[in-house]
C-alpha cells in the first residue's frame, strides 16, 4: 500500500505583476506600497513591470524603498495605444526579456485589490498549470452601472456562447503567456483572447475595490466598447448567430413589419458593422512589432 502523497506549497516562484498606466502615477505607487506589504512577498520573488501608455503627466521622481519587491521597471511607450495593447505589449516584453514563472496583470487604480494577489498564489499549487482568474462577485459602482454590466455579460454570452466573468486581473503561467503572445486577439481584447485560447480556467472570487484617487475611468461608453471588443474575438460565432437571429426575426414580424419592429434589426446591423471594424484591430504584425513602440526603459529598483 502506498503512503499518502504530501502536497507541499510552492515557494520562491518568480512572479511579475504587470500594470498598465496612463497618467495615474499616484495610484500606481500607492498600489506598489500595498503590494510591498503583502506577506506573499517574503515567500516568492515579486517584480513589477509598469507599461506607461505615453502619459502626458510626469511622475514624481521620489526615492522608492520597497524592500519586499525584487525589481520595478517602467516601459515608457512612444505612442498611446490603449489599455489592452499596453497589457499585450507587457506580456510580449516579459516573455522575451524576463525570467518568470507567472504573470499577474492588474489595473493600477486600486479597483483590482492587491490583497487578492495572495489568493491567486495560494491556488497555484492546485491549479495544475491552468490560468487563475478573478471572478467578479461584488462591484462598487452605481446600481445603473451594475445593471449595464449584467447586460454586457448577457449580450456577450448570447452572441459568443462564452461566459466571461473576469477582466485583466488574472494569474497566468508561462505556457499561457506564450499562447497569448501568439494569438492576434490579444492585441484587441485581453479577456476575450484568454477565454479563446484557454477553456479550462480556475476561478477565485474577486471584489471590485474602490479607486485610490479620482473617479473610475470605466464609463458606459468604455463598457460598451469593451463588450464589443470581446465579441469581436469570436466574430465567426457572432456572425452566424446574428444571421440566424435576423432570419428568425424577419419570419416572426413579416406580417406586422413597421419602423418600430425594424429597430432591433437596425441595431444588430450597426453592431455587426462595429464589431467587424473592431475585429480588424487583431493585427498580429503590429503585435509582433509592439516592442518597437518602447521609447525607453526606466529601472527604478
Amino acid at each position: 500500500m502506498f503512503g499518502k502523497i504530501l502536497k507541499v506549497k510552492i515557494f520562491n516562484m518568480k512572479i511579475i505583476i504587470l500594470i498598465p498606466v496612463y497618467n495615474d502615477w499616484q495610484s500606481v505607487f500607492k498600489l506598489i506600497e500595498e503590494i510591498n506589504k503583502l506577506s506573499i512577498n517574503t515567500r516568492n520573488q515579486i517584480s513589477i513591470l509598469i507599461v506607461d501608455d505615453a502619459s502626458n503627466h510626469d511622475r514624481l521622481k521620489e526615492k522608492v524603498n520597497f524592500e519586499n519587491i525584487k525589481s520595478i521597471k517602467i516601459l515608457h511607450m512612444k505612442l498611446n495605444q490603449g489599455h489592452a495593447r499596453c497589457i499585450a505589449t507587457g506580456l510580449k516584453y516579459i516573455h522575451e526579456k524576463e525570467d518568470f514563472d507567472f504573470v499577474i496583470p492588474m489595473d493600477g487604480d486600486g479597483e483590482d485589490r492587491p490583497e487578492e494577489i495572495e489568493e491567486f498564489v495560494n491556488k497555484i499549487d492546485k491549479s495544475n498549470g491552468k490560468p487563475i482568474v478573478g471572478e467578479r462577485t461584488k462591484r462598487s459602482e452605481s446600481s445603473i452601472f451594475k445593471i449595464c454590466y449584467f447586460l454586457h455579460k448577457l449580450i456577450t454570452f448570447t452572441f459568443t456562447g462564452k461566459t466571461i466573468k473576469f477582466g485583466n486581473f488574472t494569474c497566468l503561467p508561462k505556457k499561457t503567456v506564450e499562447k497569448m503572445i501568439n494569438e492576434k486577439a490579444t492585441w484587441n481584447s485581453f479577456s476575450g483572447s484568454l477565454r479563446k485560447i484557454e477553456n479550462d480556467l480556475i476561478s477565485t472570487p474577486s471584489i471590485r475595490g474602490l479607486r485610490y484617487f479620482g473617479p473610475s475611468k470605466m464609463s458606459f461608453y468604455n463598457l460598451f466598447k469593451h463588450s464589443l471588443s470581446i465579441i469581436s474575438v469570436f466574430k465567426n460565432t457572432f456572425l452566424i448567430r446574428s444571421a440566424l437571429f435576423i432570419i428568425l426575426y424577419i419570419l416572426l414580424i413579416k406580417s406586422n413589419a413597421s419602423v418600430i419592429t425594424a429597430i432591433p434589426l437596425i441595431l444588430l446591423l450597426v453592431s455587426v458593422y462595429l464589431i467587424s471594424n473592431l475585429a480588424l484591430r487583431e493585427n498580429i504584425d503590429e503585435f509582433d512589432k509592439s516592442l518597437s513602440n518602447i521609447n525607453d526603459i526606466e529601472n527604478i529598483k
